[in-house]
């Protein structure tokens, strides 16, 4: 019997003063106003309990050197879907941006699930450069380096299989070796995008978020997790809120749960109803 997996995104921060000039490259409004939410998200097994979990997200003392306020320790947060960071055994790292992998060492029994190209190029020359090097933080890197030297990394060249009903898929674009997850569910196949597509508009309507290494790689990309996914609704984009108003609350509010059906699905204008 196949594995069809519970989805949730679980809301770990946010920020309100931005613009869409910091979110699209050349957006007509560049003033307006536009937050980001951050998020990591949680994959169930109803059968057998596994979790499997995508991304890390980042601790107080990176959001305080970021200026960027944190509501909770991702490792906290998802304790809300009774899963415990210590019982969890596999890691999707979507890329090694701070916000994606700051909180490596609060999963000490975790396997880090990478593509070869993402370790390459956070610890290769382009990070020499000062705007390459902007998202990333060094002891992140450093500690992933660390866990490659005790084996706790699974590295991937392009596609691979973390679990049966979950696999990754190397889309670049943002960052050298950022990888979408999809995953099995009642409602179809997922593609958990993270920042292969920041927000929907980006995806929809093939608008470039601002930081990118490589422009063809994340327009091509836009593409590839709609095919990844069985219906428009299961792409899921990595930092927008209105994923938490398409998608029905659970666990306290910042937890949504994302493999559910939805109704009049229109992101880009009403939003939907679950």
């Amino acid at each position: 019997m196949e594995t069809l997996w519970e989805a949730y995104a679980v809301k770990y921060a946010r920020v309100d003063a931005r613009t869409r000039g910091n979110n699209f490259i050349n957006d007509d409004d560049h003033a307006g106003p536009m937050p980001i939410e951050f998020f990591v998200w949680v994959l169930k097994d109803p059968e057998s309990g596994r979790a499997i979990l995508i991304d890390t997200g980042f601790d107080e003392a990176e959001a305080k050197r970021r200026g960027r306020p944190i509501e909770q320790h991702p490792a906290r947060a998802i304790q809300a879907l009774g899963v415990d960071p210590e019982t969890i055994t596999d890691v999707v790292v979507t890329h090694l941006h701070f916000d994606h992998a700051g909180s490596l060492d609060a999963f000490p029994n975790a396997r880090f699930h990478l593509q070869e190209a993402e370790m390459a190029y956070a610890t290769g020359p382009c990070m020499c450069h000062g705007p390459l090097q902007l998202p990333f933080t060094a002891d992140h890197v450093c500690q992933m380096v660390r866990h490659v030297y005790s084996g706790r990394v699974v590295y991937y060249d392009g596609d691979g299989e973390v679990a049966p009903g979950v696999t990754v898929h190397c889309i670049g674009g943002h960052s050298r070796g950022l990888q979408a997850v999809r995953v099995k569910t009642r409602e179809g196949w997922m593609c958990i995008a993270s920042d292969a597509s920041h927000f929907y508009e980006n995806y929809l309507l093939a608008k470039p978020f601002v930081l990118v290494v490589d422009v063809e790689d994340m327009l091509d990309g836009f593409k590839t997790i709609q095919r990844l996914a069985s219906a428009p609704h299961l792409v899921i984009p990595g930092h927008d809120p209105m994923t938490r108003a398409i998608f029905p609350e659970v666990a306290g509010g910042f937890v949504n749960r994302l493999d559910v059906p939805v109704k009049g699905f229109d992101p880009l204008g009403a939003g939907a109803t679950s």
